[in-house]
């Protein structure tokens, strides 16, 4: 009854890709976007991101940018 809950598992760190331009971070950053196309995660460097935000927002797919 008195027994300690065992701590959680520290966050496992991967490594992250930007599908625009390859671009790659130890552990996703806040500036970073994400999004889900076909059911496949893709992630936008803050830089692609920005590059393309009109079409990010229009939701257009991203074959069309």
């Amino acid at each position: 009854m008195n027994e300690r809950t065992p701590d959680p598992e520290p966050p496992r760190t991967q490594r992250v890709v930007c599908s625009r331009c390859g671009k790659t971070a130890d552990s996703l950053p806040v500036t970073w976007t994400c999004s889900v196309e076909n059911g496949r995660r893709m992630y936008l460097c803050d830089t692609c991101a920005r590059e393309h935000i009109r079409s990010i927002e229009s939701r257009l797919d991203s074959s069309w940018w």
